[in-house]
Order: C-alpha cells, then structure tokens, then sequence
C-alpha cells in the first residue's frame, strides 16, 4: 500500500480540506461535472482543486476511461486517507458543537421519488428551523432501494430509505413503515368485482410493476419464483403510485405494496403469503455517523406513519 508519508510533497502549501472533500466526491462520483454539482460548486473550480492535489503530491489522482474518471494506484491508496481525514474533522466539530442549535454541516439523504413514507417536508422545515447551519441535500435512485443502499454503503449518502428484504453488513435500519401487497385493476377488468385473487389467476395477464432493484419488485419476483409462476410485464416505472395508475387505466394489472395513494381503478387483496414490504432508514454503523445525521434520521424515524391509521 502506498502511504501518505511516503509521497514527497511537490508543492509544499498546506492541503486544503476542501481539496479532500473535492478528491474524495470525484472518486465517488467517478465525474468532475457530477462532484460539482454535489458540492454546489464551477466545474472549473473542482478540476483545479484536482490539479492543485496532483501537484502537491506530485502524483497522478485520476485516469480518464471513457466518459469517466477511474483512481489510478495512487488514487486508490490516498483515497482512505483523505476519508479519514475529513471523518476526523467531521468528529472534531461534532465533540466541539455544545448547542444543537449550532450544528452544521451537510447530510445526505435517499428518498424515494414519490411515495410518503413520513411528513417529511414538515420534518425538514423543522429541521432547518432548529439546525440553519446543516444542509439537506435530497438525492433519489433510479434502481429505487437498490441504488440507495448501494450509495450509502459507497459513502454517497448518509441515510437513505430502504424497502429491501435484507442489508449489506454495516447498515442498521430503523422500521419506518409496512405496506402489504394488493392487486390494483381498472374499475371494467374481469376481477374487479371480487374481494380477493391469486398470483396463479393473474398469471396471464398483462402487468405493470416497477423496475429492477425496487424493494417491492424483488419480493414479489421472489415470491413468483417459489410458486413457479412466470409473469409478461408489459411495462416498467420508476415509483409505485405510477404503477397504480397505469394499472387503474386498464393498460394491465398492478401487484404493488398499498401505499394508500388515491385511484379509480379497483383494489383486490392477494391469496398468496408474500411479505409485506417494510420499509426504513438505513444508516451506516461505521465510520459513526455525526450528530447532524444522528439528528436528522431521529427526527425522520419520530414522524413514521402508524400504517393502521392509513386509509386502504
């Protein structure tokens, strides 16, 4: 491994901490344009703040394939240590801060694109109200739960929501809300009089579900699988409620957790055991996050729905 003390400092000015910050959101993001914008900073300003790191360790940081920029070796061996670096600074801050009204700094949160999961735009209002100093910046997936918790473990997101079955070890998950599966149809299908269908009956018919990677798509694959049912998806979306209301259209039909979202189609329970998709926050157990994500995530889990004063 190559170590920090064995790089000879090119350029002997003092390694700013943005510099790391803006080292360490490139290799995340493995883009210039895309660090930028996560930084809120010029694009040009992030290339230069590379440079000047290339110049002061008097090593190449990045490589460029393609459209994206890769670590090179000694990429890979800094990296660690810049991460250490700002976690210490971030630690530093936090034992410093007396009054939680003094908190700062910035968290990251994964949510999903258009399901209510709490009242979070009353959580966040609140939040700022209380903390002016931290900013929230919201970020989604488009492979759902899948690419959210895939971020978080990358060190892109400190919390994120989670409908997946299980999590990689080092993810703790506090339970926000469970949501059973129901079959949704247009009001004039075949089943709409009934109160109850299975995955069998349905199995010919045209359905609408979301794509690879969402939580509930993945337990309901699963529970298709075990009863060795093989299903034509006629079309794909990137939330649950879009499922519901292509299904309510009659463009096929929809087997989704019940969110309580408002349709005109009709609402059918399911005969078949399959898991309700549980949903919740996940957070990283290492490095300990600090206080302002603490904080966050705390408030996020107090305002959890009571799913059985949700209508449907």
């Amino acid at each position: 491994m190559l170590l920090m003390s064995s790089i000879d400092l090119i350029d002997t000015e003092p390694v700013e901490t943005r510099l790391l910050e803006q080292f360490v959101t490139v290799a995340a993001e493995g883009s210039v344009t895309r660090a930028a914008e996560r930084l809120w900073a010029a694009q040009s300003t992030v290339s230069a703040g590379i440079a000047s790191l290339e110049r002061s360790f008097g090593v190449r940081l990045f490589d460029r394939t393609g459209r994206h920029l890769v670590l090179t070796t000694a990429g890979e061996d800094l990296l660690p240590h810049a991460r250490a670096v700002l976690e210490s600074l971030d630690r530093m801050h936090d034992l410093a801060t007396v009054d939680d009204a003094d908190l700062r700094g910035r968290v990251r949160l994964g949510i999903f694109t258009s399901m209510d999961i709490v009242d979070l735009t009353g959580v966040l209002r609140r939040f700022r109200q209380r903390h002016p100093l931290v900013a929230v910046e919201l970020m989604t997936s488009p492979s759902g739960t899948t690419g959210l918790v895939q971020d978080l473990v990358a060190g892109r997101l400190d919390i994120a929501y989670t409908g997946l079955p299980a999590v990689p070890a080092g993810v703790e998950v506090a339970p926000l809300r469970e949501m059973p599966f129901r079959v949704f149809t247009a009001a004039d299908h075949r089943f709409a009089g009934r109160r109850s269908v299975s995955l069998a009956e349905l199995a010919d018919e045209p359905f609408i579900d979301t794509a690879h990677g969402f939580g509930n798509r993945i337990i309901l694959d699963t529970a298709l699988e075990r009863l060795g049912i093989r299903r034509r998806i006629v079309a794909e979306m990137n939330d649950m409620p879009a499922v519901i209301r292509f299904a309510s259209a009659g463009l096929g039909v929809g087997v989704v957790p019940d969110s309580g979202v408002r349709h005109d189609g009709a609402v059918l329970e399911l005969e078949d055991e399959v898991d309700p998709l549980r949903i919740g926050l996940a957070m990283r157990t290492s490095p300990e996050p600090n206080r302002a994500v603490r904080t966050l995530a705390r408030d996020i889990v107090a305002a959890r729905v009571d799913v059985a004063a949700q209508p449907g």
